[in-house]
């Protein structure tokens, strides 16, 4: 135990608290429209980040950059030893940076890069790219390699590295049981077959067996435990959604018990960045309700 250690913890406790949590969020999808939201919301964390003239897709864009900010406070609190893990854990904003750049290289809206600082991976370099060729160039030469050709491939490509390098730096209920959800989605739901470098990861991953499965059912009996969980109860690739919907559940369930060990090591770390995410997903989703008036608060309880 070290004095970083024990500031980062005690640090770490700290800034999970400060979630709105599922009675704010419940509160907040609630709002009469998202205008009212967006007022109440800023009053809370997410005021970091979140405008009250923010559109919806701006707001949530918003709700991820002070969840990604979380994240690099923690990172300037705790040793050098808990930065790896915010960084595999920062790598899902890396990716929707990409997308985003996929996005606005074929013309579409582009909403402003998550400031990623030292909790990139390669984001300085692939902001810089000018162009796919040359940013599909700096992936293969970094440690997202390798990746396919094509947007959809480096979208999941990139989802799939991260999961690998994840390996023994997350618990193995969360890496294993997110990359089946990835592979059942792409291959069982939209009928997109794994191939190359994607392929290979997910059969380091989850084994053969189950990438080769052609049914859910038959994928979910040959998954290793540390994967099938997410898939109880789910017999229809249709159904995924309540899969993603248990693994957020997991996730924060997980975090809250990383929390209450008190230790100063690096699970403090790992439960705040987990129920803070949690936060971010589920305020996410509230934003969405109070967007439509605040009525549909039956689609608000599947993830409260």
């Amino acid at each position: 135990m070290t004095a970083a250690w024990v500031a980062g913890s005690v640090r770490a406790g700290a800034m999970a608290r400060r979630r709105i949590g599922a009675a704010g969020a419940r509160s907040l999808a609630q709002s009469s429209s998202l205008d009212v939201a967006l007022d109440r919301l800023a009053e809370t964390a997410y005021g970091h980040d979140v405008k009250r003239s923010h559109t919806l897709a701006e707001a949530q864009h918003a709700i991820g950059a002070t969840l990604l900010w979380h994240f690099r406070v923690l990172a300037g609190w705790m040793p050098w030893q808990g930065t790896p893990v915010l960084r595999l854990l920062a790598g899902v904003f890396e990716i929707l940076n990409v997308e985003d750049m996929l996005r606005g290289d074929a013309g579409l809206r582009s909403l402003p890069p998550y400031e990623l600082g030292a909790l990139g991976t390669a984001w300085a370099r692939l902001s810089a790219a000018s162009g796919d060729a040359e940013l599909h160039a700096i992936l293969n030469a970094s440690a997202w390699a390798p990746v396919g050709e094509g947007d959809r491939a480096v979208q999941v490509g990139m989802r799939m590295s991260l999961a690998e390098r994840a390996l023994g730096e997350l618990p193995l209920d969360w890496v294993l049981s997110a990359a089946a959800l990835l592979v059942a989605r792409e291959h069982l739901l939209q009928g997109q077959p794994l191939t190359g470098a994607v392929r290979r990861s997910a059969v380091t991953l989850l084994g053969r067996e189950a990438v080769d499965a052609g049914a859910l059912a038959t994928f979910s009996s040959v998954l290793p435990p540390p994967a099938s969980w997410v898939l109880d109860g789910v017999s229809d690739p249709a159904e995924l959604w309540r899969a993603e919907i248990s693994w957020w559940r997991r996730l924060e369930r997980d975090g809250f018990s990383l929390l209450r060990k008190g230790r100063f090591d690096p699970d403090p770390l790992l439960g705040a960045a987990a129920v803070l995410s949690v936060d971010a997903w589920r305020t996410r989703a509230a934003l969405e309700i109070a967007a439509r008036g605040g009525t549909d608060q039956e689609a608000f309880d599947v993830v409260a």
